[in-house]
Parts: C-alpha cells; sequence; structure tokens
C-alpha cells in the first residue's frame, strides 16, 4: 500500500440508498448480537513537507567556447592555453580540448602528440569517453595526435557527424565552468563539431589586414551552422594579438576592428613579445613561465573581461 495507511470501520451504505433488508429469523440462525460485518478503507497518509533545501539545486553547465579563425597564426593555440590558465587562476574549473592535428596546444603543455595512444581521435570517430583522453597539466587538457587529421575524413560518412564532439562533451559539461575548444586553421568539419558545441566564439585575430578580411568567411560559416545545427552560437568576443603600438598598420587594423565590431572588439590587447614563444618550449603557459610580466597580465585582463561578459549574459 506505499505510504498509505489501513483501518478498520464499520460498512455503512452510500447517501441515498436505503440499507439492505434484514434477512428473516430462522429458527437455527445465529443470535442478533453476532459481530457487525467490517470492511477495508484506505485511507492516504498524509504527505511529507516539502522543504525547500530537499530540492536538489540545478547542476552547473559549463560555458563551452570556441577559439577560431581560419587563418593560420594568428595566437589561437596561445588565447585559448593562457586564457584557460588565467580562468583556472580565479578559481574556475577549465578544460581544454585540442582539436588540431598539429597537436600544438598539447605540446604546449610539455606532451609528444606522436606518443599519445588516445586522442580526440577516438573521442570523435570511435565513441572513446573524452574523460579516457583528459590529462591534467596546469589545468586539463583533452589532448590531440597526428591521428586527429584523418578524423575529418573518418567523420564524413558518420550520421550526425556534426554533432560527436557536443554528445562527447556531455559527460564533463558538469565538471567544469569553462570548456575552451581549439580548433584547426580551417572551417573544416573538426570546427563546424567546436561551433555545434559551443555557446559562443572568441575569435584571436592579428592586426593585420589580410587577417581582417577572414572575419567575413568565418561569419558565414557560423550563420549557417545557426540557421542548421546550432542557432545561439555567435562571436562573442575578437581579441586583437600581436598587436605593436609603434607601427600605424596596427593602430588603423584596430580601427578597423572597433568600426566595424564595436564593443564585440575586446579592450585588451595581446602585444608582441618573444615570452610567448618561449613558454612552449618550456612546456608551460607564459603564466607560469613569467607571472609577473606584461604578457601574463594581458591574459589576466582578458579572463576578467570574458568572466565580466559571462556574468553580464547571466543577468540580462
Amino acid at each position: 500500500m506505499g505510504l498509505s495507511r489501513i483501518r478498520l470501520r464499520s460498512a455503512q451504505p452510500p447517501a441515498g440508498l436505503d440499507p439492505p433488508a434484514e434477512p428473516e429469523s430462522q429458527p437455527d440462525s445465529e443470535p442478533k448480537s453476532a459481530p457487525r460485518a467490517y470492511r477495508l478503507q484506505v485511507v492516504p497518509a498524509p504527505r511529507p513537507e516539502l522543504r525547500l533545501a530537499e530540492v536538489p539545486e540545478a547542476a552547473v553547465t559549463a560555458r563551452v567556447i570556441a577559439f577560431a579563425n581560419q587563418k593560420g597564426g594568428v595566437a589561437k593555440t596561445t588565447t585559448t592555453l593562457n586564457l584557460g590558465v588565467a580562468l583556472g587562476e580565479r578559481g574556475k574549473r577549465v578544460l581544454l580540448v585540442d582539436l588540431d592535428p598539429q597537436g600544438n596546444l598539447t605540446m604546449s603543455q610539455g606532451m609528444n602528440p606522436d606518443a599519445i595512444e588516445r586522442s580526440m581521435f577516438d573521442v570523435l570517430v570511435h565513441r572513446v569517453p573524452i574523460s579516457d583522453v583528459i590529462q591534467t597539466v596546469e589545468v586539463d587538457i583533452a589532448v590531440a595526435s597526428i591521428d586527429l587529421a584523418g578524423a575529418e575524413l573518418a567523420l564524413s560518412a558518420l550520421i550526425g557527424r556534426e554533432r560527436a564532439l557536443d554528445k562527447a562533451l556531455v559527460e564533463v559539461r558538469d565538471r567544469y565552468d569553462f570548456i575552451l575548444l581549439d580548433t584547426p586553421p580551417s572551417l573544416g568539419l573538426l570546427t563546424i563539431n567546436a561551433f555545434v558545441a559551443a555557446n559562443g566564439v572568441i575569435v584571436p585575430v592579428q592586426c593585420e589586414y589580410l587577417s581582417l578580411r577572414g572575419l567575413v568567411q568565418l561569419e558565414n560559416t557560423l550563420a549557417m551552422v545557426r540557421e542548421n545545427l546550432n542557432p545561439d552560437v555567435r562571436v562573442e568576443g575578437i581579441v586583437p594579438t600581436m598587436y605593436d603600438g609603434r607601427t600605424l598598420h596596427a593602430r588603423e587594423a584596430i580601427e578597423i576592428l572597433e568600426e566595424h565590431f564595436g564593443d564585440l572588439v575586446f579592450e585588451t590587447r595581446i602585444r608582441k613579445t618573444v615570452r610567448y614563444a618561449e613558454a612552449p618550449v618550456k612546456g608551460s603557459s607564459v603564466l607560469r613561465y613569467e607571472p609577473s610580466g606584461p604578457a601574463a597580465q594581458a591574459y589576466r585582463d582578458l579572463a576578467k573581461e570574458v568572466l565580466d561578459g559571462a556574468e553580464a549574459r547571466e543577468h540580462a
């Protein structure tokens, strides 16, 4: 009977009906003092009071950000790594995902992509759990290997190929505050997977004219993804990288960016410095390589802008 209680009660006729006639006395019948008939009646137990503290809170879901630019050499991997470490310094749980077959993000943390047995290739193509390819270094990183170069061809034969990454991330979305996706320098199937899985896209842009032109093609690709696969993904920020304020060309590039994209352009400028090249040689982010230097501070400033933007979206 579950939570219900059972009690005995004298039978009563339904309202509006006469009680059944008493049977005629028989010589051998029982005396009228015989026990009366009883029936079972189910009485629901009172419901327990539901307290607010007993209601489980909704699981926290990571914000997934793809770093994309089909032009190579714009500090995309550098930005993914150092922004992730800067967010980690602020107490955020961060996962980096290396989707570039070159494995530069993996190498930047001191790992050899050629020696990795399982990588994001196995996650996307063979449905291996992504937790099996996560290594913990300065932050958690889902590693890449050269096998990832064959992922686009292998995925092209699969149903739902554009959602392979999105499905893989379901396992770990509630373990992190931010998941940062480092994409290859193309707008192929791996980058499309990143756009489908992402809440937003951050575009590192070298402060040169030719780098700016690629933004148009990137936005066209995002428009197609919004129309067919992920209606919510949009560019949420543009990071000017390799900025040299001494040159007129760099300053003009910033002006063009701000004229066309307005508030999407982050105020932080990632300036040219050899520190960004030296740190990966040591298998380190620039924040650990030179913690008090201006290069590290730039990514701390960028992390603050990203967090402020996330909070603004939550309260919008």
